[in-house]
């Protein structure tokens, strides 16, 4: 008798759910569209994202966001997700990568789907093609500036850089800040990012703009790599591998022991809370073809594969917004790819630097890195051809 009453409970709780489920809905619809979202970033930039995510949610409650964090080896990821038949509808691209993925024909063409591209730098949107065919909505441009510790200029009664100074005057700065062992005028780092604007701003570079032939032997190319060289095994104006030891070249930043760091804006939130001195950033200086610096852009792509293309566009239509762009802005990790927001309050603020706006301005004769399919080969030979140059 016991077992057939409880049967009875579990049968009328069973059908009392259903009734509830038929009024209030339990569960996903069946028109529930399950859009995957995959992305590299750090905790900070994780805990901006979400946010963001659940947002479009309550504004498509038709679309749930599957978010996938790959915080490290991200393109290996991506690689077998794509070899696997199984990549996410929506990918964080970097316009190093996105040849690669672009000629295998696994990303949609953007082209068509209404971005509204005068939005952007040009710059940046260019960076995000191949073979004139738009694969990526840019969220932001990556840029070189030159930052600057202002107490150590003080110190050695030097003058602060400007937009106009050029590789000569940069060279006698550097040497002037110098003061070895404990201080040394600029920092140097061996991977190609680092040392290309020396080369481009002489008018060279490691590919030529059409992706045709390697340039690095051309004599402008040269003439850049020899002067970047020199900085450290010449001048001593830069530190050896033994000097630096194990720190990176931000933390001898941080411990007062570079007068001046090459480097991008995604360091500008570690500097302003960890340097306990003044600091400010400069333009990169002019060689014989200007001041010249690579430009890179992180965006968002679309696998060709995925079954729900119009909800991918509306996601990335939704992030790439003034509204959220300005979001990631706000954290000071960025350069917005969107012009509006590049110039908003958000960007320009009275945080430091005090001449943050360099940043634009540089986007203005920067130029998008040549990137090929086979980059990474690229990379890794010029690694091994300037070992010996560099030490």
């Amino acid at each position: 008798m016991k077992r057939v009453k409880i049967f009875k409970r579990i049968i009328k709780l069973f059908f009392l759910t259903c009734c509830i489920c038929t009024l209030y809905g339990c569960g996903k619809s069946d028109n529930t569209v399950v859009l995957q979202y995959a992305s590299w970033g750090s905790k900070s930039e994780v805990d901006i994202l979400e946010p963001i995510l659940t947002d479009f949610e309550k504004l498509h409650p038709d679309i749930k966001i599957e978010f996938m964090h790959i915080p490290q080896n991200y393109f290996q990821k991506i690689h077998l997700l794509f070899a696997s038949n199984t990549a996410p509808d929506v990918i964080f691209m970097n316009n190093l990568n996105l040849p690669v993925y672009a000629n295998a024909g696994v990303l949609e063409d953007l082209s068509g789907y209404g971005f509204e591209r005068e939005q952007f730098f040009p710059q940046a949107i260019n960076s995000m093609m191949w073979k004139g065919v738009l694969y990526g909505i840019p969220r932001d441009v990556s840029n070189l500036v030159v930052f600057y510790n202002k107490d150590i200029f003080d110190r050695a009664g030097v003058r602060y850089p400007d937009k106009e100074w050029n590789f000569d005057e940069f060279l006698k700065t550097a040497q002037k800040l110098t003061k070895r062992p404990d201080i040394f005028g600029v920092s140097f780092e061996e991977d190609l990012m680092f040392y290309l604007p020396f080369l481009m701003s002489e008018g060279g570079g490691v590919l030529s703009d059409d992706l045709s032939k390697n340039i690095i032997n051309d004599e402008k190319s040269q003439k850049g790599l020899r002067f970047y060289a020199d900085l450290r095994k010449k001048y001593h104006a830069a530190p050896l591998k033994s000097e630096s030891a194990s720190a990176t070249t931000a933390q001898m930043f941080l411990q007062g022991r570079l007068g001046m760091q090459i480097s991008g804006r995604w360091l500008v939130p570690k500097y302003r809370e960890e340097a306990n001195f003044d600091w400010d950033i400069a333009p990169f200086p002019k060689g014989a073809a200007g001041s010249v610096v690579p430009l890179d852009s992180s965006g968002w792509a679309v696998a060709k594969s995925s079954k729900h293309k119009s909800e991918a566009v509306l996601l990335i239509k939704y992030l790439s917004s003034k509204e959220n762009i300005e979001k990631m802005t706000e954290s000071g990790l960025i350069v917005p790819a969107r012009i509006d927001a590049a110039n908003s309050k958000y960007f320009l603020d009275d945080k430091k630097p005090l001449h943050a706006k360099v940043f634009l301005d540089v986007i203005k004769t920067s130029k998008s890195t040549p990137v090929s399919v086979n980059y990474n080969e690229v990379t890794d030979k010029m690694k091994t051809y300037t070992e010996k140059l560099f030490n």
